[in-house]
């Protein structure tokens, strides 16, 4: 058995189109975005879902909620799915931290996070998502770096390459975890069917 994953970044936001690097401030769609995530939420309508997990940033929760505004599906917030912090640099124009990413791959940023602990945090909530949705199809929706971090654990790709290589958006990607993924023995389950995700980072 498996966990199908369909991953979904968060819409466009005020940011996002004045060229802006959002990190851990909340962000907040604008109107292509909202427009967008009611897209999203068309997408995946009868996409064989179980349940949503999604970053706790408001960017990412206003876009599940546009989504998927009638809860049909069970929606976890999770702090593991976090964009990366860029601590003083948050805020700054993309152009200028973008050429800047390949030197925080295991150095944080100053006052903040480094590319590597976030593909940690995300290798702790695939541990979870694992052994708790055997079988199951998640959405998932956050950031970029998560992304990256999706691609580097079960792709295989290197994560200097992804987080040098420009974006380019696409209706979502989907990934496979195998059962049992990342450790030896049976991991904690900690996200249970129906029942909050823990609080992580």
């Amino acid at each position: 058995m498996a966990v199908d994953i369909v991953y979904e970044t968060h819409a466009m936001t005020t940011d996002n189109e004045a060229g802006l690097a959002t990190g851990w401030q909340p962000g907040q769609l604008s109107e292509y975005g909202r427009r967008g995530a009611r897209e999203l939420g068309e997408r995946r309508r009868d996409d064989g879902l179980r349940v949503v997990f999604c970053s706790d940033l408001a960017r990412a929760v206003e876009t599940v909620e546009i989504a998927f505004p009638f809860r049909k599906l069970p929606v976890h917030q999770d702090t593991r799915l976090r964009e990366c912090d860029y601590g003083d640099l948050t805020g700054r124009p993309v152009a200028e931290l973008a050429p800047l990413r390949v030197r925080h791959l295991d150095e944080p940023f100053p006052g903040g996070q480094s590319y590597r602990q976030v593909v940690e945090q995300t290798r702790n909530f695939l541990r979870d998502l694992a052994a708790a949705w055997d079988g199951s199809r998640v959405l998932i929706v956050a950031h970029s770096a998560n992304r990256w971090a999706l691609d580097h654990l079960l792709h295989g790709a290197a994560l200097a390459d992804l987080v040098a290589a420009p974006f380019e958006w696409r209706p979502g990607w989907t990934y496979r975890l195998p059962s049992r993924w990342g450790t030896g023995r049976p991991p904690p389950a900690r996200l249970q069917p129906g029942q909050p995700a823990p609080e992580g980072r």
